[in-house]
């Protein structure tokens, strides 16, 4: 008997098209299903050793974000980290990671389901986010390499300034608020756009 694999639904699945409307100075596109796991270890205690030669990369420090080829190390707390890999890499991840810390006092959670990633790119990019964030996005502030958690529009985010992308910004965000954030993303482009006229997206 042949058993079927549900399908799957991204928070954001169909709204390509109305990303489609998005000025030319700003490009956004969702990644799905990227692979999320939460790291708690002591900093510089022989499990954060075995994390960091699993790895292949120095966790970074705070406000920092590393890659080791397709492994990306996001600080998030003073012991705690966010690692995210392309999709289906969380057994493969969750079994070195486990095996590398062993008896050691640290976690590995499998925290996938909880949040989406946004990609946006573009020069106006820092200027958007400003107009919903207290930080200062400056790049002399926030260099390629940050990774801040915040809150754009009042939604928490965990932003990171992408190294090969200086123009580039990532935004994790949770499931729940993906469809409010990217709403208001599109609302606050609506000035840069030549074809509404002074109206929202939705032609309001």
């Amino acid at each position: 008997m042949t058993v079927e694999t549900p399908a799957r639904f991204s928070p954001l699945s169909g709204w390509q098209d109305r990303f489609a409307q998005l000025p030319t100075g700003l490009r956004v596109r969702e990644l799905p299903f990227l692979t999320q796991l939460t790291l708690r270890v002591e900093p510089g205690s022989a499990a954060a050793k075995a994390v960091e030669d699993c790895l292949g990369i120095i966790l970074p420090g705070p406000l920092r974000a590393g890659s080791p080829g397709d492994v990306e190390v996001l600080w998030t707390g003073p012991d705690e980290w966010l690692l995210v890999a392309p999709d289906g890499r969380q057994d493969d991840l969750l079994a070195r990671l486990r095996s590398a810390i062993g008896d050691d006092f640290a976690t590995v959670t499998d925290v996938s389901a909880q949040r989406t990633t946004l990609a946006l790119s573009g020069p106006l990019v820092r200027t958007v986010l400003a107009q919903g964030c207290a930080l200062d996005l400056d790049p002399r502030v926030t260099p390629a390499g940050s990774c801040l958690t915040t809150l754009l529009a009042q939604a928490p985010v965990t932003l990171v300034v992408r190294e090969e992308e200086p123009s580039g910004v990532r935004l994790l965000v949770r499931s729940s608020f993906a469809s409010y954030l990217a709403t208001w993303l599109l609302d606050a482009c609506t000035e840069y756009r030549s074809d509404t006229g002074g109206r929202g997206w939705d032609g309001r």
